[in-house]
């Protein structure tokens, strides 16, 4: 059985489980749904009419189907109940539960959210209703630096309504912390758990198990006007990564062969300082005011220890077919003379993120004023260390060689191989530059390293205005304002490691080519890439050779090697805002609902630097920017047209701004020898656009509800058309650029070219030159099974099945041509799944999510983005607790969890062939136990 039929069986296999789990629920229920406005976190009347909480037992279900009915706009929500009682790793975990939505998993944790099958790119965060800021390139929020057991309850908008600001194309994520006065009681409660992987650690110099340590404190004072929420929250949880990864499948005698690989071991240690705090005051039932303080310190270090083999001839290994079965893969290859990279990498990643709000708000029979100023930072550095190792420098025919063979195989791993080298032994494994990669850039390159700083700071305020209306039609107007002031900056400096006590140029006579691992850097050698069948190899902290003195660091700046420009961007944006809120009656069917417009101001803008290439090349200062604005109209109507049934509508025009990265205005210029011609300039350019505009999209949605057995249970479908406007290409050629100051760095012959043609030439980069359609179709269901019989009572079962379908067209406006595109992070099929039991103290739930193939996001070279597609995840969780309800104990809860019970693989594949596996990722299971106490 070759790999593609395996795989392909395995899929159907996990396909017609889901349908079996489907089909076999008796009806389709829309479980969560929640719409408070941003900021408005008290659950007061209007409140509690506004935020259903998913908390899977059965009186939360119940109360959320009954609270559903009254919602006005379509969204999905959870409270802290889900995360308090059965903690979930991470609120991404959390929300990749929630119907339409799904996660994508880095080193093995829940952290990319899609929503409604667009990826983290279309949809915004926010913290108690203020936009959050991020502390990577992008706009897309880190969910592992928020701390679940930090935040009391979240909701994800899919459809918007005019006030909702900071607004995403897809959804909107508002994350929200305690209200105190809420609470109504004095809350004091601890938790802590242990966690392991069954793996232990893959990598010695970090531990296999981990911890999670939360306090929370919630009271209220003066005859329960001032009221104070602290938490605090310590983590330090490990995850293990084992990983192929494949170079490609060129042909080699009509048969597709592997070309090189970089297998390895990763270890991945999260550390993180969570920490929030809320006053609240409330001097009269009209006046509220509100601080909050989040604090959050994040530090990831990851030792990843492989060996880079190239395979291919090319690269001066020899192959052998030594089995073949038929097909366009064989089945055995030997390749001898493999001279590998023995790498030895690491990340480190250290993050603080911190968010302060002040909300006060005044409200009457007639009026209710609003004012709220926030302020958002995140800082971050990363440094991203390559070393290398070898049998000696250059793969000079002197040194040793290894024999290596694969075998292809029916399951896990796509290959299992054997070899004839021993690289555990430092005696021949050495420091060195194996391939002679820095040989044309005249250095000595043992290694490279990126060091990264990212700054996101964000400033805004909002004013709002509500006019209370005794009108048949019309409850209320609301008229708002607000302004933000958002800048980002990343400084990377990148370098060459070369090898001390000498010069780090090749040709010299002193140069230093090669040097025995000093042995205060030395660890154990690691069975890294026994997975795959090979033997140890030699390991080593590369971060000790850059302090013990052994490396020496050379600028890329003094090659001729392209590199990445530092750059900032500013965004100022001003939202205006009017909302009709809706509640009449239309004859004997009851209508609420909103129509409202916002209206967005843009002021953009970004420094940079322009890199003409070549070595030691002077960088030019640069800024550009723009400026524009859009009418966003919105409308949600709900239509009660039985007592048990409901017909929801919704339009409105959303926009999602491009990402920071996109908008940085550097750029790297290279000069080419090919002659001038229409599409062919001597002269090119690549790099942001500062003019680049935010994705459109006009949207319908459509959902029926009906509900029934005396409101324990509904039945919901709910269908969307997303019509998408000026999306982004990250690779459109758009601009034409005069490259006369380029002139003195040209040869005679490049000087002739130009002379004899122009100086323009095109700059590549994102543009809005794409657009297309999304839509889709949301099922979902929640039953207790006692509405059957009182046998059954506590036990229940949650599901969702979204569907969702695209097309997007990229237009290449030099060639007038187009081509056809996937979205990144589209799945066609999301389910989401949750069987649960809770009685007499006992709790247990068995989760599963899944989701089909997709197009993900990879870090390739240099941190740059890559995208290739996957295959299909089903992922099953389990749940069991028992909490002590009187006696000694009472208030004790007790936890126990195992995630990824399958052991699920993540897998990308190229060329739209499924036997071309470029990456296949395993991450082991992971147990929990915990404990937790409320005094």
């Amino acid at each position: 059985m070759n790999f593609r039929t395996k795989l392909s069986q395995s899929a159907s296999a996990t396909a017609f489980t889901v349908a079996l789990v489907t089909l076999a629920a008796p009806a389709v229920v829309h479980a969560q749904e929640a719409t408070v406005e941003p900021g408005d976190q008290d659950v007061s009347e209007e409140d509690a009419q506004s935020v259903i909480v998913v908390s899977g037992y059965r009186q939360a279900l119940e109360t959320s189907i009954n609270l559903k009915r009254e919602s006005p706009v379509i969204a999905e929500a959870f409270s802290s109940e889900d995360i308090g009682k059965l903690p979930d790793v991470s609120i991404a975990e959390t929300l990749g539960r929630l119907p339409g939505l799904a996660v994508q998993r880095i080193n093995g944790r829940a952290q990319s959210l899609s929503v409604r099958g667009l990826g983290p790119d279309y949809s915004t965060s926010l913290l108690n209703g203020r936009e959050l800021v991020s502390s990577g390139d992008n706009r897309a929020v880190e969910y592992d630096q928020y701390p679940s057991e930090l935040i009391d309850q979240g909701v994800v908008y899919k459809t918007p309504y005019a006030g909702l600001i900071g607004q995403g194309l897809a959804g909107t994520v508002d994350l929200r912390t305690i209200r105190p006065l809420s609470k109504g009681e004095r809350i004091v409660s601890v938790a802590g758990r242990i966690e392991v992987n069954e793996d232990g650690s893959l990598n010695p110099d970090l531990k296999g198990w981990g911890y999670r340590a939360t306090g929370t404190y919630v009271d209220q004072f003066a005859d329960d006007t001032l009221g104070v929420a602290l938490g605090l929250a310590l983590q330090s949880s490990p995850s293990q990564v084992e990983r192929f990864n494949a170079w490609g499948y060129p042909d080699d005698a009509g048969y597709m062969v592997l070309g090189g690989m970089k297998p390895f071991s990763k270890s991945v240690d999260l550390d993180r300082l969570g920490a929030f705090g809320t006053i609240e005051w409330e001097p009269s039932p009209d006046w509220n005011t509100s601080v909050d303080l989040f604090y959050a310190d994040y530090r990831e270090r990851i030792p990843m220890r492989g060996i880079e083999f190239p395979l291919n001839p090319g690269w001066g290994a020899s192959t052998t077919i030594t089995d073949n079965s038929g097909g366009d893969f064989p089945d055995s290859v030997t390749f001898a003379n493999v001279q590998p990279v023995v790498r030895n990498d690491y990340d480190r990643k250290d993050t603080e993120t911190f968010a302060a709000g002040w909300n006060t708000k005044y409200e009457n029979d007639d009026i209710l004023l609003n004012l709220d100023v926030s302020y958002s930072k995140a800082d971050r550095r990363l440094q991203q260390i390559e070393s290398y190792s070898g049998f000696g420098y250059g793969a000079s025919s002197d040194d040793p060689s290894d024999t290596v063979t694969y075998t292809r195989s029916d399951s896990g791993f796509p290959f299992q191989f054997s070899n004839t080298a021993d690289y555990s032994d430092t005696g021949t494994i050495v420091l060195t530059d194996p391939r002679g990669w820095g040989g044309g850039r005249n250095i000595v390159q043992t290694g490279f390293i990126n060091d990264t700083m990212t700054k996101d700071e964000l400033w805004s305020a909002r004013g709002e205005i509500v006019g209370k209306l005794e009108h048949p039609f019309v409850k209320q107007l609301v008229a708002g304002v607000a302004y933000s002031d958002r800048s980002k900056t990343r400084d990377i400096t990148q370098n060459f490691l070369s090898l001390s006590g000498g010069s780090t140029n090749p040709n010299d006579a002193n140069a230093v080519l090669e040097m025995t691992i000093p042995s205060d850097a030395l660890l154990s050698p690691i069975d890294s890439l026994g997975f795959l069948g090979f033997g140890p190899q030699v390991a080593y902290n590369p971060f000790t050779l850059i302090e013990n003195g052994t490396y020496v660091l050379t600028d890329v700046q003094s090659s001729d090697l392209p590199f990445p420009g530092d750059w900032t961007v500013t965004e100022k944006v001003w939202t205006g805002y009017l909302r009709a809120d809706l509640d009449t009656d239309l004859g004997a069917m009851s209508m609420t609902g909103n129509i409202g417009v916002q209206v967005v101001y843009t002021d953009q803008s970004s420094s940079g630097f322009d890199s003409p290439g070549g070595i030691n090349a002077v960088r030019t200062p640069v800024t550009s920017g723009d400026k524009y604005a859009h009418v966003l109209p919105s409308m949600s109507l709900n239509f009660e047209v039985a007592p048990d049934s409901k017909v929801r509508f919704g339009a409105a025009r959303t926009l999602a701004r491009p990402r920071m990265d996109q908008l940085n205005a550097s750029s790297n210029a290279s000069v080419s020898n090919l002659p001038q011609g229409a599409l062919n300039s001597l002269f090119s350019a690549s790099g942001g656009n500062p003019k680049l505009r935010p994705y459109i999209a006009d949207s319908v949605d459509l959902s029926f509800e009906h509900y029934f057995a005396g409101g324990k249970g509904y039945i919901a479908v709910a269908a969307y058309h997303k019509w998408l406007d000026d999306f982004v290409n990250p690779n459109a050629v758009s601009v034409v650029r005069d490259f006369s100051y380029l002139l003195p760095t040209l040869s005679p012959e490049q000087q002739a070219i130009v002379d004899a043609t122009t100086t323009l030439g095109f700059v590549s980069g994102p543009d809005n030159t794409a657009d297309g359609t999304i839509r889709g179709i949301e099922a979902s269901m929640a039953i207790p099974f006692s509405m059957f019989s009182e046998a059954l009572d506590g036990f229940g079962f949650q599901t969702s099945v979204a569907y969702t379908d695209s097309k997007l067209t990229v237009y290449d406006t030099v060639a007038d041509t187009s081509f056809e595109s996937d979205v990144p992070g589209l799945s066609k099929w999301v389910v989401n799944s949750t069987a649960f039991f809770e009685n007499g103290g006992f709790e247990a739930r068995l989760s599963h999510r899944y989701r089909s193939s997709f197009l993900a996001e990879f870090i390739g070279i240099s941190a740059s983005r890559q995208f290739r597609q996957t295959y299909a995840e089903s992922i099953f969780d389990a749940q069991v607790g028992y909490r002590f309800q009187s006696g000694a104990l009472d208030g004790l809860s007790l936890t126990v969890q195992a995630l990824n019970l399958t052991d699920e693989p993540f897998v990308s594949y190229q060329s739209d062939d499924r036997d071309q596996v470029i990456d296949y990722e395993r991450y082991g299971r992971t147990y929990l136990v915990g404990a937790s106490y409320r005094f």
